[in-house]
């Protein structure tokens, strides 16, 4: 009987971790597919909700690290004036992996169709859970 008992506890256990990582895997995606959509419609801004909105948020490129919500987006715009840049963006997820019961790391690649040519490249992205919403807070893309 007391093994019965054991072994129930750890199903229990063992289910509501399964449940809880794949909901927040699910909700990860969720923002990234909403993040999709809003760069496909040149609204930077929208795309940028993903993101954590403050002065530690840190994105490293091709033109080295930036760090900060509002000068992140400033290069998105910057970069990405116009419908005809920012084109259409699709995410491909290779890997969603968790670091701890806070955060987790993306790994996948981008493409950009767009008129004035395409852009593809790879990414890393790390999600935190910050009062209760994930929020990416640090992005390294090339």
């Amino acid at each position: 009987m007391k093994n019965i008992f054991l072994l129930s506890i750890l199903f229990t256990l063992t289910t509501t971790f399964a449940q809880t990582e794949a909901e927040d895997k699910a909700a990860i995606l969720k923002i990234m597919k909403t993040q999709e959509k809003a760069w496909s419609n040149n609204d930077l801004e929208g795309f940028m909700q993903g993101y954590w909105k403050s002065d530690s948020l840190k994105f490293y490129g091709s033109n080295g690290l930036t760090k900060g919500w509002l000068q992140t987006l400033d290069n998105y715009k910057k970069g990405y004036p116009t419908k005809e840049h920012s084109g259409t963006l699709n995410f491909t997820i290779k890997d969603i992996s968790k670091i701890s019961d806070e955060s987790y790391w993306v790994m996948g690649e981008y493409f950009l169709k767009r008129n004035v040519g395409d852009a593809n490249g790879v990414f890393m992205i790390i999600f935190k859970r910050i009062n209760g919403e994930w929020k990416i807070v640090a992005d390294t893309s090339c």
